[in-house]
């Protein structure tokens, strides 16, 4: 087996020793070439390289859930073909990991390392769905590119929220769970359509849902991790179904204050509940309009701000290890 493994150098919980062990961990199992990236898009370039060569079997991802979404834009760039396709296994390496822990891999790079090599001797895998988005034509996003997701997307408050962490890391912040959280209220305090949203989610066959604040998109539970505590917006998302759409209509601080507790005391039985949420399962395509650009992010990657965005959940997309 021949594979190319992808190094994040700035992955957070792992050290270049630890990612040196990790190499020859690989490498004495398969034919390995390991490639450190130098840029943001780089790991997407590589991978792109590996879906159109016909030699490279599998592609491994080292790092956070940023790494593994860039990978899997590049295996995906010309769309979906399990069979044909490199196959793709995670090592996580980030401070949350969404996508390696929703898979059932152990959260520390060195067990998830082992459990990898038992699941390439066992020959395991799986065949999972995954999120695309784009900019509506007609609009003013029409040349923004289609872009994957793994687990999660999100237009309005959420997106602002990344959108903010991401300026406080280049300003030398640590990503830690106090930073997200300080990031929420901020955010909330400046929310200027916290009563009034202006977000409309349309799909075929149904009625508009309109005036939402708040709207999230996931490809999968849980939809975070709060250090070990999972936290779970929409619990029956799943890689075998469509997409899973959590929005909320009012964004007062009693609804807040509501809402923010049911996340945190959340189970997979039960996610965010009451008149001014919505929850919608299992969704195939859907477009969200806003009357104003609202930003975007994407696995956690703040994109920028759109208009309307059409999702569409695309299953068994890739083949994991697992």
């Amino acid at each position: 087996m021949r594979a190319l493994l992808v190094v994040n150098p700035a992955a957070t919980t792992t050290s270049a020793r630890t990612r040196d062990v990790l190499i020859h961990a690989l490498a004495s199992e398969m034919k390995l070439e390991a490639i450190t990236t130098e840029y943001r898009g780089h790991a997407r370039d590589l991978a792109r390289h590996a879906a159109d060569s016909d030699d490279i079997d599998l592609v491994v991802a080292l790092g956070g859930d940023g790494t593994v979404n860039e990978v899997v834009n590049g295996l995906l760039h010309a769309g979906p073909d399990p069979e044909r396709l490199p196959r793709l296994a995670v090592v996580p390496g980030g401070s949350t990991n969404v996508f390696a822990r929703a898979l059932g891999l152990p959260n520390d790079a060195v067990e998830a390392t082992g459990a990898l090599l038992d699941a390439l001797r066992e020959n395991s895998e799986r065949t999972v769905g995954m999120g695309r988005a784009e900019g509506t034509p007609g609009t003013d996003d029409e040349a923004a590119p289609a872009r994957w997701f793994t687990f999660c997307a999100g237009l309005g408050f959420d997106a602002g929220v990344v959108g903010r962490v991401e300026q406080q890391r280049e300003r030398g912040k640590k990503s830690t769970h106090a930073l997200y959280l300080r990031q929420v209220m901020r955010q909330f305090l400046q929310e200027p359509n916290r009563r009034q949203g202006t977000i409309t989610l349309e799909r075929p066959g149904a009625d508009p849902v309109t005036d939402l604040v708040l709207s999230i998109i996931c490809n999968t539970s849980p939809w975070t991790y709060l250090g070990n505590r999972p936290v779970y917006a929409a619990p029956k998302a799943s890689f075998d179904t469509g997409l899973d759409v959590v929005g909320l209509s009012r964004m007062s601080t009693v609804a807040v204050a509501r809402y923010a507790t049911q996340l945190l005391t959340s189970s997979p039985d039960r996610g965010p509940h009451g008149r001014h949420a919505v929850a919608l399962h299992d969704l195939d395509q859907f477009t969200l309009h806003s009357k104003a650009p609202l930003p975007l992010q994407m696995d956690g990657d703040h994109l920028g701000l759109r208009r309307s965005v059409t999702f569409t959940g695309v299953r068994r997309a890739l083949r994991v290890i697992v």
